[in-house]
């Protein structure tokens, strides 16, 4: 027996496979659909604006739930985003792997804060928000230990915002880990339930 309700129909604004995953294990009915927006440039129109990672991340998952929502409006659309924070530098995903190394020395040693936003939106309404703050701590590994990490990890390391994937590898270069595992893979999925259940999509 399904604990989600026949409609409204949900839609994954989202091309990360760790999101979609996330949501299948918790045994959601929904499609993942990519919503292509600029996000380099509306990072940057935030900073320069004064804009804080939380109010850019939520600004980025709604500009991404907007996208979708306009042609389905009958769907309840889930936009999601994720800013990596170090010491007020904001990080972007890796171009290559030699940026991707120079992001991993930057972190090593020190803590972060993945600033992890959800938003749900159906047609022209925004009708629900919630942002994860998660801090890890990365620990003073060797550059030999660097070195095998990327090679084993190969151009997967492009693929997110901090280079590493928490659910794998990427766990050898952690001390300690602050916050829920599901908001660092870039889904409060706690939360998303809860606002699911209250508004009718889920069981109660």
């Amino acid at each position: 027996m399904s604990l989600q309700a026949a409609e409204p129909r949900l839609v994954l604004a989202s091309a990360s496979a760790a999101r979609k995953i996330l949501l299948e294990r918790a045994g959601l009915r929904f499609e993942a659909l990519p919503a292509r927006i600029d996000e380099a440039e509306v990072k940057r129109s935030a900073q320069a604006g004064g804009a804080s990672a939380q109010e850019t991340a939520l600004l980025l998952a709604d500009l991404k739930s907007q996208r979708l929502a306009r042609r389905m409006p009958e769907a309840l659309v889930i936009g999601c985003d994720q800013l990596l924070v170090c010491h007020d530098r904001w990080f972007d995903k890796p171009v290559d792997l030699a940026e991707a190394r120079a992001h991993l020395l930057a972190l090593r040693g020190r803590s972060h804060t993945l600033v992890t936003a959800v938003l749900c939106r159906r047609g022209g309404q925004r009708l629900w928000h919630h942002v994860a703050e998660p801090v890890l701590t990365m620990r003073s590994f060797s550059d030999e230990f660097l070195d095998a990490y990327i090679a084993a990890e190969g151009e997967s390391l492009t693929a997110t915002v901090g280079a590493y994937r928490l659910e794998g590898r990427g766990a050898h270069l952690f001390d300690a880990v602050r916050g829920d595992h599901e908001s660092v893979l870039g889904l409060p999925l706690l939360p998303l339930l809860g606002f699911l259940r209250q508004h009718g999509v889920l069981k109660t």
